[in-house]
């Protein structure tokens, strides 16, 4: 290692011990980390915000607080902790890991890069990352806030995702050998603290100094990123079907978007509105004045909201209203049901008046 890299760990990590940040999943100095809390962080910070995750993980460790404790959980009582967070694959693969740390490893997580890909949904960014943070490995961890630091560092102008390549192999030149975990930590903290995507603070960066972009006067421009692709738009119904004080709620298919969650009955989702196709049950319908817009990664969804009384005619379970909120539904149908309850309450209270 250089001396200008060999100043950027140093002053990083130096500016780590004064300023880390205090996570609930985090050991604090001096003490051991705890690799299964490590692991569940990571992956739920995956496309989650900090501030989302704290009160999530601090109910997930509660009830589950080890890999025996997670391997032995009911799958549906495991998706519906996790609702709300998305990329719902996420949480299946935390219970089939946890499985093979207790089958296949004697309850012991793994501690190397290598070791740890092995087991489903440990890409390379979370393997490195439990590699380094929960066992001292020497393991080069990028997640985007990482990038946005390194791509400033080192002024690399190459749009993403065709960057990533040279960011990974940068900030491999810079990764220590020693404190591979803390050095990790202060990259994240960094990015996320100081070097923002917009208006970054770097007059309070101890990296300022060695960083190109700074120099250059222009930090905030990098990463480049390529122009976005538009997404297709897709379209379908919501249908919400009520039996007295409760509404039907069916099982999404195990494999596919929100698989294995518990959900208001839909239509298909198409190129074109699907109208009451595949409705749950012959009924006089109702289309509500409200759409649902949800984006997914690959497509935008605008849904229509249609109401009904009856009995559904396939599987499912009649849900209370009142407790709908213990039903563990993904966001898009927990959005779903409020615009509902929210229409037909309005229409309630006009009802009333008139």
């Amino acid at each position: 290692m250089d001396a200008k890299r060999s100043s950027i760990s140093k002053n990083l990590l130096t500016w780590y011990d004064a300023h880390r940040r205090v996570l609930p999943w985090r050991a604090l100095p001096g003490e051991v980390p705890d690799p299964y809390r490590v692991w569940l962080s990571e992956v739920m910070l995956q496309q989650t915000t900090v501030a989302a995750v704290r009160p999530r993980f601090a109910a997930w460790v509660a009830r589950w607080p080890d890999f025996a404790s997670l391997a032995a959980a009911d799958d549906a009582d495991v998706m519906a902790a996790w609702a709300g967070l998305g990329y719902y694959a996420r949480a299946r693969n935390l219970v089939k890991a946890a499985k093979a740390v207790v089958a296949d490893h004697d309850g012991a997580f793994p501690r190397t890069e290598a070791q740890l890909r092995t087991l489903p949904g440990l890409g390379a960014y979370t393997a490195a990352a439990v590699a380094a943070i929960a066992f001292g490995e020497r393991a080069v961890v990028v997640d985007a806030n990482v990038e946005r630091v390194v791509a400033r560092l080192f002024a690399i102008d190459t749009p993403l995702p065709a960057a990533r390549p040279a960011i990974r192999v940068a900030a491999d030149t810079i990764t220590p050998d020693a404190r591979a975990g803390d050095f990790a930590q202060a990259m994240m903290d960094l990015g996320s603290g100081l070097c923002t995507v917009r208006a970054p603070k770097c007059l309070l960066c101890p990296l300022r100094e060695d960083c190109a972009a700074f120099a250059e006067g222009q930090p905030e421009r990098l990463p480049r990123k390529a122009a976005k692709r538009v997404r297709p738009q897709k379209y379908g119904t919501i249908f919400w079907l009520r039996r007295g004080d409760t509404v039907r709620l069916v099982r999404r298919p195990p494999k596919g978007l929100l698989g294995g969650m518990r959900a208001l009955p839909t239509g298909p989702w198409a190129t074109e509105p699907p109208a009451l196709t595949d409705a749950p049950a012959a009924a006089d319908w109702r289309i509500l004045p409200v759409t649902i817009r949800h984006g997914f990664t690959h497509f935008d969804l605008e849904l229509t909201l249609a109401v009904g009384v009856g009995e559904a005619q396939e599987d499912g379970e009649w849900w209370p209203i009142a407790d709908l909120s213990a039903a563990g539904l993904p966001t898009l149908f927990a959005k779903a049901a409020e615009a509902v309850i929210e229409s037909t309450a309005a229409e309630a209270v006009i009802g009333r008046d008139v």
